[in-house]
C-alpha cells in the first residue's frame, strides 16, 4: 500500500477495533469550519468552542490523515492539496448534516395546503440580463489568459475583468486566493450591469460557492447593489428597521412574522419590509399577506419611503428594486444549491435603516453575515438562528440572538419557552383566513401568539436596548402591545 493510500483511510479512533463515531462526526465538523474560515479563531467562533479544543482536534485530524492538512501563514492556515481534495466531500457531510437536523425541527402552527395562499407576485423574476455567449472558436486558451492576468487593470473590458477574477479564485489549490472586497464589488457591478457573460457568471459564483464564499466577498457584492439601486435615504427620513424575508418557496408556514412587524411599527418604529417568496403558486404570497394587513406593497424605493412617512411600515418586493438580483436568485433550479448571492439579499438595507433583524437558517452563516455587517461598517444587527431565511422567533426551542450593538459584538441566549396548549385550527378556516383571524381576535391560538410576541420582542431589543435591557423587558412589553393592538387609533389602517 502506498503512503498516500494510507493516508487517504484515516484510522479508527474508537477503542479496540470499533471506530468513535461520534468523535470522527466531530472532527469532520471541525476540519470543515477549519477550511471554510481559514484559521483556528475563525473555525471555534463558528463552532462555539475555545480555540485550544479546536487545535487539539486539528492535531488529531493530522495523525488520523498522516498529513498537515494546513500551512500556516501571514495570511492565515492555508491547506495542502490532501485537504484541498477532502473539502467537497466533507462540505457534503456538514450540509447534509444541517439539513437533517433542520428538518427535525419543529415548524408550527400547521398550515393549509398550498393553493389557500395562491397569488400572482407583483414582480416576476425577469430573465437575467447578460451579454452575447463568447465563443469558443479563436478564443485565447487558459495559458494565454494567465498569462495576461498581470497586465489586466480596472479600466479593462468587463470580460477581461471578470475572467482575472475568476482565475484569481479557482486556479485551484495553492494557486488562488479569495477576492478582495474591491474586486468582488467590482465583479458583481458588472453582472448587475449586465456585462457578464453566462459563462463566465456561473464560473464565478460556483467558484467561490465551492470554495466558500468570505465576508469580503459579500460585502462587496452588497456595496455593488447598494449603489446600482442607490440606497441613500430621503433628507428627513429615519428609517428604524430594515426586515428582510427571502424564503423557499418550499416553505409553506403563515408570515407570522408580519403581525410583529406591525406591532413594532405601531409602537412607533419606521419598519421596512423588503423580500420574495420565489417562484411558483405562491410566488405572490408575502404581497397578498402585507396588503391582507394594511402594509402598503410599494413598487419602488421612491414610494416606499413615502408610505413609511405616512404609515411608519412598507414592504417592497425585491423586483421591485433589484430586479436583476431577482434574476440571480431564480438562477437557484439550475444549481440546485444557494449561490454566493443569496447571502447579498440580506444585508442589502435599502433604505439605509440604523437597525437590521436577520434570520439565518444555516449556522454557519450566521457568523458570516455579522463579520458582513462589521465589513460594511454596520453598528446594530441582530440575527436569529432560525430554521429559515426570515427574521421569525421559534420560542419552543433555545435560541441564539448574534448582535452588533453599538458595533460590538454581543450574543444573547433565549431559553426555550414552555410550549402552550394547540388548540385546534377551525374548519372553517383556512390557512390565510385563520393568519388574518389572529390578529382580529376571531381566532385565538396561544402557539402562532407566542411566535409572534417573541419576534417583535427580539426587533424591540434590537432597536433599543437601554428601554429593553433583556428579551424578556422587551417581550413584557411585546404582549402588551399585542393585547393592546385592536384598541390602537391606528388599527383601521393597519388592519386591512
Amino acid at each position: 500500500m502506498t503512503p498516500s493510500s494510507r493516508r487517504s483511510e484515516p484510522r479508527p479512533t474508537g477503542k479496540g477495533s470499533e471506530p468513535d463515531r461520534l468523535g470522527q462526526l466531530r472532527l469532520l465538523v471541525v476540519l470543515d469550519a477549519l477550511l471554510r474560515e481559514g484559521s483556528v479563531s475563525g473555525a471555534a467562533a463558528g463552532l462555539g468552542l475555545q480555540s485550544p479544543a479546536v487545535s487539539r482536534m486539528l492535531s488529531q485530524l493530522r495523525d488520523i490523515y498522516r498529513d498537515p492538512l494546513f500551512n500556516r501563514t501571514g495570511k492565515g492556515l492555508v491547506p495542502t492539496p490532501f485537504a484541498e481534495s477532502l473539502r467537497p466531500r466533507v462540505r457534503a457531510v456538514a450540509v447534509e448534516m444541517e439539513a437533517l437536523m433542520a428538518a427535525a425541527e419543529t415548524v408550527p402552527p400547521r398550515t393549509a395546503p398550498a393553493e389557500d395562499w395562491e397569488q400572482e407576485p407583483l414582480f416576476r423574476p425577469m430573465p437575467l440580463t447578460v451579454r452575447r455567449a463568447s465563443l469558443l472558436q479563436g478564443e485565447p486558451g487558459p495559458m494565454d489568459v494567465a498569462n495576461k492576468l498581470a497586465r489586466i487593470g480596472h479600466n479593462a473590458q468587463p470580460e477581461k475583468r471578470l475572467a482575472k477574477y475568476i482565475a484569481t479564485t479557482a486556479a485551484g489549490a495553492g494557486r488562488s486566493r479569495p477576492l478582495t472586497q474591491q474586486e468582488a464589488e467590482d465583479a458583481m457591478a458588472i453582472v448587475l450591469a449586465g456585462d457578464a457573460d453566462p459563462i463566465q457568471l456561473g464560473a464565478l459564483l460556483t467558484a467561490i460557492g465551492y470554495r466558500g464564499v468570505t465576508a469580503a466577498e459579500v460585502a462587496g457584492f452588497i456595496t455593488a447593489a447598494r449603489a446600482r439601486i442607490g440606497t441613500a435615504p430621503a433628507t428627513g427620513l429615519h428609517v428604524d428597521m430594515d426586515w428582510p424575508a427571502y424564503i423557499s418557496p418550499k416553505v409553506r408556514t403563515a408570515p407570522w412574522f408580519l403581525h410583529a412587524a406591525r406591532l413594532v411599527a405601531g409602537d412607533g418604529y419606521r419598519v421596512l419590509l423588503h423580500g420574495s417568496h420565489g417562484g411558483g403558486k405562491e410566488g405572490g404570497k408575502f404581497e397578498l399577506a402585507a396588503s391582507l394587513a394594511g402594509i402598503p406593497v410599494c413598487s419602488n424605493l421612491a414610494e416606499a419611503r413615502g408610505a413609511l412617512a405616512r404609515h411608519a411600515i412598507a414592504y417592497v418586493p425585491l423586483g421591485a428594486h433589484s430586479p436583476q438580483l431577482q434574476a440571480l436568485l431564480a438562477l437557484y433550479p439550475l444549481f440546485e444549491m444557494r449561490l454566493p448571492t443569496h447571502a447579498v439579499v440580506h444585508l442589502l438595507n435599502p433604505l439605509g435603516a440604523r437597525v437590521s433583524l436577520l434570520g439565518v437558517a444555516q449556522p454557519s452563516s450566521r457568523e458570516l453575515h455579522r463579520e458582513v455587517a462589521r465589513c460594511l461598517g454596520a453598528q446594530d444587527i441582530a440575527i436569529l438562528g432560525n430554521t429559515r431565511d426570515l427574521a421569525e422567533f421559534t420560542p419552543f426551542r433555545p435560541t441564539t440572538i448574534l448582535r452588533l450593538a453599538g458595533g460590538e459584538t454581543q450574543d444573547i441566549h433565549v431559553p426555550s419557552q414552555k410550549m402552550p396548549h394547540k388548540e385546534q385550527r377551525p374548519s372553517a378556516f383556512g390557512s390565510r383566513e385563520y393568519w388574518h383571524a389572529l390578529w382580529t381576535g376571531a381566532a385565538r391560538d396561544p402557539v402562532a401568539e407566542s411566535i409572534v410576541t417573541s419576534t417583535a420582542a427580539a426587533a424591540l431589543l434590537a432597536l433599543d436596548d437601554r428601554k429593553f435591557p433583556t428579551f424578556d423587558h422587551a417581550l413584557g412589553h411585546a404582549n402588551t402591545l399585542w393585547k393592546n393592538r385592536l384598541s390602537r387609533p391606528d388599527h383601521e389602517n393597519m388592519n386591512g
